[in-house]
């Protein structure tokens, strides 16, 4: 239970000290799962961390040193420390800031038992626990709700003035509602826990050194724990680095991303392995909780070293942002609040007049209490949050129809805000698969002709071709070749045949080989012996390889062209690299540079293995380029061209060369062919300079190289793009800081862009106001799309964690839609809650008025109006779909601004008005009889259920005045209805809204006499 002082005993104060054996075997196994013991002073949850620590202070300094004291805060152990006198929580191996190598020397021969019990004494069992709450717990906690506490005494009310009809109506409705919700909320634990289910308990092999390997459940495991990962795979039931070993894995359940990506173990040596391991930098090293380990490759055993349990996961945090959401900071709410508490104070200038009419009339007191209640009742209408999401409820509908699908529906008002708009380029504005366009290999330091075939015999047994098929992290599923795009696009050219090593192969290459790539003609075969995945922060990747017969190993390494060169030997670059690459990128081209390196023969299998990745890769031999087409893909132009027209920014984020990045843009109509694209190129600080940025436009003729041009431009200028590259973004952000908003306001192209710096790009835009939307594809985004106000993953998946919606259909289609959606939804908010805050006033003005002549409405007449009305109507003009198109107005944000009051106020003054004019209008009337009221001495209620105000029998039902007022306000709530269903330019218009035409005119066929 959260909020509670818990007492632990251990022979240490943190999980990760160096604790006597001896001592730690001493504590027996009932000790060990009892010791948890709750203190007898309770303090009440609070929902802050400093709240706790407040909270539990005078306590801990009470409690006896040799004990460790804690509390669980949303699935979180927060434990005390006595060094810094504050409360910490451990988040696994990552707490004690170990080295990669240090993984290796120190912890790759895994935990005793007994140290694995005392870790377990703080981190508990590895699980990931989803409690459904039972129906009884989950009904108790909505009835609770001040709305539905509001809703009871409203039935209260109205069965206190026999008003039993609608009174046993609003009961069964609001208890229909809480079950429904009940259920929903229920139905969603479920969904959540059999999510995690699959991996929480499953029996999994320990590695304990010199005692051999144990059998254990997952959910024993402990940080520190080594695994060992069966050939055919596992679902992770934890977060764990490889030290031994390669694995492909699946992690679409939390990326999105579907193409399968393979880890290998974390670096051993080199400068790699001098860093501090975390989780997030060294991904491509750590299988995360919950992904598909789909199969695995070592020449002994792959061993994975826990790091992180439980909750603490990568699929832990995720869990916990679903059953603990960060509340939405949504304006709209709060205006709602601030107009509700003016009803509010409406309503109590309504009770003041009742009592002072109570008075005039010598009414009782319980008659004067019941109407005051029922004037607050009628001001701020019980059913008024149900009715405001009907926005939401309908568009959710609507967008699941076309394929877009939301884990988060609060977030569907936010998205028809959004005013900018950022995308990935490749698999987003352009197409997945990229067709190989042309080679250019490097021979001497000088560029060949372009060549378009590279599968004849003088090519193929050619380093350059080599390269093309070895340097990949393909594998095979299910006897189907998967991979990245790229790859399989590159591999298919040469075309090579992927195969799966036998025993004999280990035995002709006099190596352990995780796959072989050979020529379909046995002209050529490797065998691929270690992999170093491609890693979008190093901007490249590469292999080590043995071809058939050959005595050394080779390194072919693939990526940026840019970073591939500066790993070479310069005279092995041709002096005309620049000017090709540019020539390529400015066409649109996606090119890749490729390098080999041949190692000395003397090294064998087991030295390579141990070589860092530095090692490796450093004087390559440049062997030239690998030109691809990148599609666009057939939606992206008139997309960008509807968000342009609707004056919605848009922006690219791409890990692809700039020079590309920028040609994708203009040929997508995100720059237009008018329009100056200025580079900003931004250098560190060094000993000897300052940081300095030099701007350069994309397409002056000459600027190549090293080479400047200053750039006249100023903020006013509205014809002009900036561009930058990751590396750039990253100096101004830091040492440009007053540039860096300007910046921001004008760049459009972000090219070489790490999966942090995306994440902080759309951060920085949201500082400067910018509501904005993220769309993309992979892996790569999943920290922006889910940083974003509107995340939207174009994913196969139904629904991904990984943002907000997902997109069955892949193309940026969907961004449109989500918006259009969005703005509907919106605008029928607003519509919803102008009409309900004037349908109040007109029923407010209607009672008052029928007070001052000891009158009201009947059962019947109040069964009308808050049955067919007050449901029925605002139920349906939430029906109207989104308009076909965007357009450039927006819709309202705020409630509380000249034009909404201007509008809810004139409404109701109009109202009131139109109600004034037949009041007296009817006294004039020569059939004008005056009601003369009878007193009451005793009760207040009439047989028929209204407070009478002295007035017995159907007297005070029966008058000019009630059904005058009646079938004025009867109209004025259809017309008010009509007048707020709002059309063109965000819904369609209401005509087309055929269940609102319908509900309105049986409502005026159903006004007859007879009602009265």
């Amino acid at each position: 239970m959260s909020g509670i002082v818990r007492v632990i005993q251990a022979p240490g104060q943190t999980p990760f000290d160096n604790v006597d054996q001896q001592s730690t075997a001493q504590l027996e196994d009932g000790e060990r799962h009892q010791s948890l013991k709750e203190h007898d002073g309770k303090f009440t949850q609070r929902d802050s961390f400093k709240g706790h620590i407040n909270s539990y202070f005078i306590l801990i300094t009470c409690l006896c040193s040799s004990q460790v004291h804690y509390f669980s805060h949303h699935s979180i152990k927060y434990y005390w420390n006595e060094g810094t006198q504050n409360f910490e929580s451990y988040t696994g191996l990552e707490d004690t800031k170990v080295s990669c190598a240090h993984i290796h020397t120190d912890h790759s021969d895994g935990l005793t038992k007994s140290l694995q019990d005392y870790r377990a004494l703080f981190f508990g069992k590895n699980e990931i626990e989803v409690k459904v709450p039972p129906l009884i717990k989950l009904f108790v906690k909505e009835v609770l709700n001040p709305f539905y506490i509001f809703q009871i005494g409203a039935v209260i009310l109205w069965s206190f003035e026999n008003y039993y009809h609608f009174a046993i109506f609003m009961f069964l409705l609001s208890a229909l509602f809480i079950v429904i919700s009940g259920y929903t909320i229920r139905k969603n634990y479920k969904r959540l826990r059999d999510m995690v289910v699959s991996h929480s308990m499953v029996q999994v092999s320990v590695w304990r050194g010199n005692e051999g390997i144990e059998q254990v459940m997952s959910t024993e495991v402990v940080p520190g724990d080594v695994i060992i990962i069966p050939a055919k795979g596992l679902i992770m039931p934890c977060d764990g680095v490889l030290i031994c070993g390669t694995c492909t894995v699946d992690e679409s359940m939390l990326t999105g991303e579907s193409v399968p990506v393979t880890k290998t173990s974390v670096p051993s040596s080199g400068e790699e392995a001098d860093r501090m391991y975390n989780a997030e930098e060294h991904k491509l090293h750590t299988l995360f909780c919950g992904s598909h380990v789909i199969q695995s490759h070592a020449a002994d055993q792959v061993k994975v070293v826990v790091v992180r349990t439980g909750f603490s996961t990568a699929k832990g945090q995720l869990v916990r942002s679903i059953l603990y959401p960060e509340p939405i900071n949504f304006k709209l709410h709060r205006d709602a609040i601030h107009f509700l508490m003016c009803m509010v104070g409406l309503g109590l200038i309504g009770v003041i007049y009742v009592i002072v009419v109570g008075v005039i009339y010598q009414v009782s007191i319980v008659s004067i209490i019941i109407d005051s209640f029922n004037i607050i009742a009628i001001t701020v209408p019980p059913i008024l949050p149900v009715t405001l999401t009907v926005g939401l409820v309908n568009a959710q509908r609507r967008m699941k129809k076309i394929g877009i699908f939301c884990i988060s529906p609060q977030r569907i008002n936010i998205s028809g805000q959004l005013n900018l708009v950022c995308f990935d380029k490749t698999g987003t504005l352009t197409e997945d698969s990229l067709n190989l366009w042309c080679i250019q290999r490097a021979e001497d330091g000088i560029f060949s002709p372009p060549e378009t075939e590279v599968t004849t015999e003088s090519l193929v047994k050619t380093s350059f071709v080599a390269c093309m098929a070895t340097c990949h992290s393909l594998t095979i599923i299910e006897d189907k070749l998967c991979g990245d795009p790229l790859d399989l696009n590159v591999f298919n050219a040469t075309g090579s045949i992927l195969e799966e090593p036998k025993e004999e192969h280990k035995a002709r290459y006099n190596a352990s080989i995780s796959t072989i790539v050979r020529h379909p003609q046995q002209w050529t075969e490797f065998g691929i012996v270690h992999q170093f995945p491609f890693s979008s922060m190093l901007q490249r990747m590469s292999v080590v390889v043995r071809q058939l017969g050959q005595k050394h190993f080779d390194v072919y390494l693939k990526g940026a062209p840019e970073t591939v060169a500066n790993l070479c030997k310069p005279h092995t670059v041709p002096l005309s690299f620049t000017e090709i690459m540019k020539s390529y990128t400015q066409q649109g081209f996606r090119v890749i540079a490729l390098a080999h390196h041949q190692l000395e023969s003397k090294l064998s299998w087991s030295e390579v293995q141990n070589l860092c990745r530095e090692q490796l890769e450093t004087n390559m031999d440049f062997l030239g380029l690998v030109v691809l087409q990148n599609k666009i893909k057939e939606q992206t132009e008139s997309v960008l061209f509807d968000l342009r027209q609707a004056n919605i920014r848009t922006l690219m984020a791409t890990g692809d060369n700039i020079l590309t990045a920028i040609s994708v843009a203009q040929d997508c109509g995100m720059v237009q062919a008018h329009e100056k694209v200025i580079i900003a190129d931004a250098v560190p600080p060094n000993y000897q300079n300052p940081a300095s940025i030099t701007w350069r436009y994309f397409d002056k003729p000459g600027l190549i190289n090293n080479q400047t041009a200053e750039v006249g431009f100023s903020v006013e200028e509205p014809d002009y793009h900036f561009a930058v590259s990751g590396k750039a973004f990253a100096v101004i952000t830091e040492h440009f800081p007053d540039l860096f908003q300007k910046f921001l306001m004008r760049a459009t192209v972000f090219a070489r862009m790490t999966p942090d710096q995306k994440t902080q790009l759309v951060q920085d835009l949201q500082n400067i106001d910018y509501i904005v939307g993220m769309c993309g594809d992979g892996a790569n985004d999943c920290g922006a799309l889910k940083k974003a106000h509107s995340g939207i993953s174009l994913s196969k998946l139904e629904a991904s964690v990984a943002s907000p919606f997902t997109s069955s259909i892949p193309n940026i289609s969907c961004v449109t839609n989500l918006i259009r959606e969005g703005r509907a939804a919106l605008v029928t908010t607003f519509c919803v809650f102008k009409y309900m805050a004037v349908f109040s006033s007109i029923l407010y003005w209607s009672i008052n008025l029928l007070i001052s002549v000891s009158s009201l409405f009947g059962s019947v007449q109040f069964l009308f109006i808050d049955l067919g009305i007050s449901l029925v109507i605002p139920f349906t003009m939430g029906l109207n779909p989104a308009w076909k198109k965007l357009v450039r107005d927006t819709p309202q944000t705020r409630l509380i601004t000249g034009s909404v009051l201007f509008s809810v106020i004139s409404q109701i003054v109009n109202c009131l008005l139109f109600q004034l004019l037949p009041f007296f209008l009817v006294k004039q009337q020569s059939w004008y009889e005056t009601l003369t009221p009878a007193p009451c001495s005793e009760s207040s209620v009439s047989e028929h259920g209204n407070s009478t105000f002295g007035i017995e029998g159907e007297n005070y039902i029966r008058t000019f005045e009630n059904t005058t007022i009646f079938y004025v306000a009867a109209f004025q709530y259809l017309i008010v209805a009509i007048v707020f269903s709002k059309g063109k330019p965000f819904r369609q218009p209401s005509y087309k809204n055929c269940k609102i035409n319908f509900a309105l005119h049986n409502k005026q066929v159903g006004l007859t006499p007879s009602d009265s």
